[in-house]
């Protein structure tokens, strides 16, 4: 019981240090690219892989937004591995998906991306290139937020209560923090299933 107790307290902690000035800038900026017509690209590797397949369903069905992640195709996202290298895998995706300055990159990561100790370059990557092209960013990430805090146009990051848990706050928070965008009134379209039962 002192781990549950010990991780809930360290939740509550974090609701309550979450900036949401961030969190309001990243609705803006994702209300601002659907008035565009952009698309919403959501990159994340793990647990961020998962979220990104998750969110990606949450931004077309319930926001309007056209989404993709490159995670969703794993016979084009293994053979680019294979063939190109990781690194340069989910760039190469985004150049075929023509990114450009309308779309959007959306990011979650727990470290954020960092080359110096090769942690996400993919990610960090796809960065680069978003920054040469004048796509904006936005990211929801752990600790420092690395390469995605730097870059970022918005960028929420889960504040690191204890340094023993910071991956599994940053993931479960990750999910907490695209539902609320996906639920605000600034970006809901359609009605959710359980909402409209009666």
């Amino acid at each position: 019981m002192d781990f549950i107790n010990k991780y809930f307290s360290e939740a509550n902690q974090i609701i309550d240090k979450i900036d949401r000035s961030e969190v309001f800038k990243m609705v803006s900026i994702i209300d601002d690219v659907r008035n565009k017509n952009g698309r919403l690209f959501i990159l994340g590797v793990g647990g961020g892989a998962g979220h990104a397949s998750h969110a990606v369903n949450d931004f077309r069905k319930i926001c309007g937004i056209e989404a993709y992640t490159p995670t969703d195709n794993v016979s084009e996202l293994t053979a680019r591995v294979n063939d190109d290298g990781w690194d340069t895998s989910y760039a190469n995706w985004l150049k075929i998906s023509k990114l450009n300055s309308n779309d959007l990159l959306l990011v979650f990561s727990v470290g954020g991306g960092n080359l110096e100790k090769n942690i996400s370059v993919n990610i960090l990557k796809s960065l680069e290139m978003a920054k040469k092209i004048g796509t904006p960013i936005c990211g929801v990430v752990g600790r420092d937020g690395g390469y995605t805090y730097k870059a970022a146009d918005a960028c929420v990051i889960i504040p690191p209560i204890n340094k023993e848990t910071i991956t599994p706050h940053t993931e479960a928070f990750q999910a907490m923090i695209w539902h609320l965008i996906v639920s605000h009134p600034k970006l809901q379209k359609f009605d959710m299933k359980w909402e409209s039962v009666k």
